[in-house]
């Protein structure tokens, strides 16, 4: 039953990513010459990620601590990855922000073309250059006042588990006196595994936004990464 429930749904997927793109491309058409931050788009690809979610029978969703985010201005969002839909739940945020994403997802037809189309930056795996790259990209972002989410774990977590933090989302803190937001998102692990694309059994996912932090309430780049790391694994109740 999974298995045929697995390919309706993709299925479904397949069918309706080339409509809701073309709605993207509507989208950009008409604001492209006032929305100079694509946020309009992006909160059109917003609702285009999380139907998926509210259509699978599967799946339930809530987020909490959404008001803690801010509608403008500079901030860098971070966030647990134990899933490909983490991606579709934190489109559930409803805020402007600027996805840092793997290339390969640049490349999926109707769906990576539209990352392109909002500006979201992509990174290249084990690349020094393309990491340096989008550093670039992501301090630009912020100047402009425009919110980044990374996963600084790097990649999805085979177990669950939370690895370690990588330091760049919280060297863009620091060095552009932005607030750290960690999120930690419940739940989807046990929804998709990171190989394969059978749906599991039923899941509740849940985003929950924590309080922000500061980065002049850190003596380095390394606090502010652990304070980040901590106040996750607190959240996903993952204690040391």
């Amino acid at each position: 039953m999974l298995r045929l429930l697995s390919y309706l749904y993709w299925t479904i997927i397949a069918i309706t990513c080339p409509i809701f793109f073309v709605g993207a491309l509507l989208v950009w058409a008409a604001t492209v010459l006032f929305d100079r931050r694509k946020v309009v788009l992006h909160l059109y690809s917003s609702a285009w990620a999380v139907f998926y979610v509210r259509l699978n029978p599967l799946w339930r969703l809530r987020t909490t601590g959404r008001e803690l985010l801010p509608r403008k201005g500079a901030a860098v969002l971070v966030a647990n990855h134990a899933s490909l839909i983490d991606i579709l739940v934190l489109f559930d945020l409803f805020r402007p922000f600027k996805w840092v994403s793997k290339s390969e997802i640049f490349k999926v037809p109707f769906v990576g073309w539209n990352m392109w189309l909002n500006g979201y930056v992509p990174l290249v795996r084990g690349s020094g250059e393309s990491v340096r790259r989008m550093m670039t990209r992501c301090g630009q972002l912020l100047d402009q006042g425009i919110p980044v989410l990374l996963f600084p774990e790097g990649r999805r977590s085979e177990d669950g588990h939370l690895q370690k933090f990588k330091d760049g989302a919280f060297e863009l803190a620091v060095r552009h006196h932005a607030p750290v937001y960690p999120i930690a998102v419940h739940g989807t692990g046990r929804a998709l595994p990171k190989h394969g694309l059978v749906l599991r059994a039923q899941i509740n996912a849940r985003v929950e936004v924590l309080p922000p932090l500061h980065p002049t309430d850190f003596p380095d780049t390394r606090a502010l990464r652990d304070a980040a790391h901590t106040r996750i694994a607190e959240a996903l109740d993952q204690h040391p």
